[in-house]
């Protein structure tokens, strides 16, 4: 009987070793391709003032407190202190298809590059920087691999990948979800999010959204006396 659950312990830390190995590669592999793909690009100068203006359309939606995307229902996401890289993958997504959301591929088919650049360059603004002095708090094991990328502060350890940490709940959910069903297509995500389970998420998305300093939401400009209401505490 020892000797059945030694061997069964194991071959599952075997497994578990495996599939941490095999996304370590892929994480390698997937950052040495964009980088790649982003030098191949010609360099536009980000202009972000510019993008402040174009991103008044954005902060229709994504710069109001508790907004809410409805059916399915979820918070929409925070961008200020986003990576700008990925700000930029993020709408080319869009822009390609890669990503399927009608509101956002309309938005961003109508985006040159450097709209896509200033904007990108607006909302990232100050990059988040991790708390020096404060406690660190243990990675649960769910989100342990997810740390690759994303950091163990939320902040991701590359430009390309995004900043998780202060993004509303929901909306990490959706992300997940949306990698799952193949409504966002990207190789190492695709594969991490078919093997998780529901508590997995959970946990995952409750670490990532809880952690501080994290993500903002941008206010928008005043359009009419109703935005004055507009309560401060937001909804995820």
């Amino acid at each position: 009987m020892a000797g059945r659950m030694l061997r069964s312990q194991v071959r599952s830390s075997m497994r578990v070793a495996a599939r941490a190995l095999k996304i370590s590669v892929a994480i390698g592999l997937g950052s040495l391709a964009a980088g790649a793909a982003f030098a191949q690009q010609p360099q536009l100068t980000p202009n972000p003032q510019r993008g402040q203006v174009l991103s008044y359309t954005c902060l229709g939606c994504h710069g109001i407190q508790g907004y809410r995307n409805a059916y399915p229902d979820y918070a929409v996401p925070r961008l200020r202190g986003q990576n700008e890289q990925y700000i930029i993958s993020a709408l080319h997504d869009y822009q390609s298809g890669q990503r399927d959301y009608p509101t956002m591929r309309m938005q961003a088919m109508s985006l040159s590059d450097q709209d896509i650049v200033d904007i990108a360059a607006y909302f990232a603004g100050k990059p988040l920087v991790a708390a020096s002095t404060a406690p660190k708090r243990p990675v649960p094991a769910a989100a342990a691999v997810c740390t690759s990328c994303h950091g163990k502060d939320g902040i991701a350890v590359a430009p390309m990948y995004p900043d998780l940490a202060g993004q509303h709940a929901s909306y990490l959910t959706r992300a997940i979800q949306e990698y799952h069903n193949k409504d966002r297509k990207n190789p190492i995500m695709d594969s991490m999010a078919a093997s998780l389970t529901r508590s997995q998420i959970a946990v995952i998305v409750d670490y990532f959204s809880t952690l501080a300093p994290g993500l903002r939401t941008e206010p928008r400009p005043f359009f009419s006396w109703t935005d004055r209401q507009q309560p401060s505490k937001a909804s995820d």
